[in-house]
């Protein structure tokens, strides 16, 4: 394993935790920075490289449930000092539930049309644009008399239909955060409400995803490529924490369009690189 290379997986690990959980959308930033710059199917294998890449989100999930380590412990009853739920005014583990129940259903049957049918430049610059559309009516279409100030006002009804954005997440380049936040602030949420459902949210269906990919890619693991991973993931998992604490004291005073712009700029981007 040469520095290069352990380079690269820093380099990845760090562009995956600072867009993972941003609006932004996270395939696009990594077609720009591994397919332009990095090259990481050239050091090993594509079975190999796109394990890392599945190892390098457990990474950035692992700083989500750092930082919402106390929300976690409540949602699953094992914060023995305190016991929430709905009786007391908290948000449930059902909620949650209720939450990944749309995107879950759409995942399992359409994953393997997506996998074959929709990662392109194309349509990710189709998912970056129309998604950039969704953040800016979000922002101009927020009710001005918001219901939800905070995570643990949240209905059945807005987590179910934050759960129905969510399903938008699928299509590469929408991003699964731009989604469900403009989802949760059109059902009068706000931003920091609908935010931190998002990361919630994100823990459950991210290991799921990455646990399936896992288990199908298994043998790819080796002591040559190890350094390779876990350069990755410590990259992704501290670049992560320090985004999604940053992230969460932003979200409420510069809202979504700022994100909205950029998404467009970084679509133009891609399309002037790859397609012309």
């Amino acid at each position: 394993m040469n520095f290069w290379e352990l380079f690269v997986a820093f380099i990845l690990g760090l562009v995956e935790g600072l867009t993972e959980f941003a609006p932004v959308s996270s395939t696009g930033h990594m077609i720009i920075v591994d397919d332009l710059l990095l090259h990481s199917k050239e050091l090993f294998t594509e079975q190999v490289a796109n394990t890392f890449k599945v190892v390098i989100q457990l990474g950035s999930i692992l700083a989500v449930v750092i930082v919402f380590k106390n929300r976690f412990l409540n949602l699953l009853g094992l914060n023995k000092k305190e016991s929430f739920g709905d009786s007391t005014g908290r948000l449930s583990l059902s909620k949650v539930i209720v939450g990944l129940i749309p995107a879950g259903v759409t995942g399992v049957l359409f994953e393997d049309y997506i996998d074959e049918h929709l990662f392109s430049v194309e349509t990710v610059i189709i998912g970056l644009v129309i998604g950039a559309i969704l953040l800016i009516i979000a922002d101009r279409l927020q009710p001005k008399n918001l219901k939800t100030e905070d995570v643990d006002q949240i209905t059945y009804k807005q987590a179910f239909g934050v759960g129905l954005f969510q399903c938008l997440g699928l299509w590469p380049g929408f991003s699964r955060s731009g989604s469900t936040i403009a989802g949760g602030v059109l059902l009068s949420m706000s931003h920091r409400a609908a935010s931190d459902f998002t990361f919630i949210m994100a823990v459950p269906i991210m290991l799921g995803a990455s646990g399936i990919s896992l288990l199908k890619n298994w043998q790819y693991f080796s002591v040559d490529a190890l350094p390779f991973f876990i350069v990755g993931f410590i990259s992704a998992f501290v670049f992560a924490l320090v985004f999604i604490k940053f992230f969460l004291k932003l979200i409420d005073k510069i809202k979504l369009v700022p994100f909205a712009i950029y998404r467009i700029i970084l679509a133009g981007l891609i399309y002037f690189i790859f397609l012309q």
